[in-house]
C-alpha cells in the first residue's frame, strides 16, 4: 500500500468504510440501552492496520460522511446527521481515532506488529479512543450521569464481545503486517519476538 497512488488508496479507504458499513448491520440491539452490540469496531481496527494511520482515519470520515449524506449503513440501517448527534455517536466519532492511532503504531513500529503489542494498542483504542466519547456523547444525550448506569449502558455490556474483536483482529494483523521494516519504520533494528 505504501507504493499505491494516491486514487488507489483513496479507493482502499473507501472500500474500507463499506467494510465497516456492512459490519454495522451485524447488530444486536439491548433493551436498557440505545447502543447495540455490532461488529462495526473489528472492521474499525483492521482498517487502520490495512491503510496506515492517515487512510485508516480516511476511511473512517468517508464512512461517517457518507452515512450523514444519506447513506443508510450506520448500525441497523441508520444514517443521517442526527444518528450521529444521537447516543451512539461519540462512539462513531471515535472510529476515526482508533483507526488513526492504530495505523500510526503499525507503520511507525515493527515491534507493534506483535501479537502482544498490536493486542494492547486495539484494547486501548477501543476501550479509550472509541468508548470514552461514546460515553461523553451518551451521557450528554440521554442525561444520565450516574458513572455506574452509564457504564452499564455504553461498555460493561460490550466489554466479553470487544474483547472478542480485538483478539480476532490482533490475530489477523500479526498475521498480514510485514515482520520487517518498509516504510522508514523508527524502531528498526530491534527484535520483534512476540
Amino acid at each position: 500500500r505504501c507504493e499505491a497512488s494516491l486514487i488507489h488508496k483513496i479507493i482502499l479507504a473507501f472500500t474500507m468504510a463499506s467494510i465497516t458499513g456492512i459490519a454495522a448491520q451485524v447488530r444486536i440491539p439491548l433493551p436498557w440501552t440505545p447502543v447495540p452490540i455490532s461488529a462495526q469496531t473489528f472492521a474499525v481496527l483492521l482498517s487502520g492496520v490495512l491503510l496506515g494511520g492517515w487512510y485508516g482515519g480516511l476511511s473512517q470520515v468517508f464512512y461517517i460522511g457518507a452515512g450523514i449524506a444519506g447513506v443508510p449503513w450506520f448500525s441497523g440501517g441508520g444514517s443521517g446527521i442526527a444518528y450521529i448527534s444521537g447516543p451512539t455517536g461519540g462512539y462513531i466519532i471515535g472510529f476515526i481515532l482508533a483507526a488513526l492511532f492504530i495505523g500510526y503504531f503499525v507503520d511507525r513500529f515493527v515491534r507493534a506488529r506483535g501479537f502482544f503489542a498490536i493486542f494492547v494498542l486495539m484494547f486501548f483504542a477501543n476501550f479509550v479512543l472509541i468508548h470514552l466519547p461514546g460515553l461523553l456523547q451518551l451521557s450528554v444525550v440521554t442525561g444520565v450521569r450516574n458513572i455506574y448506569k452509564l457504564l452499564s449502558m455504553g461498555t460493561l455490556p460490550f466489554i466479553v464481545g470487544d474483547v472478542a474483536k480485538v483478539l480476532a483482529a490482533a490475530a489477523l494483523a500479526k498475521g498480514i503486517t510485514p515482520k520487517q521494516a518498509y516504510n522508514g519504520e523508527v524502531d528498526v533494528g530491534f527484535s520483534n519476538k512476540q
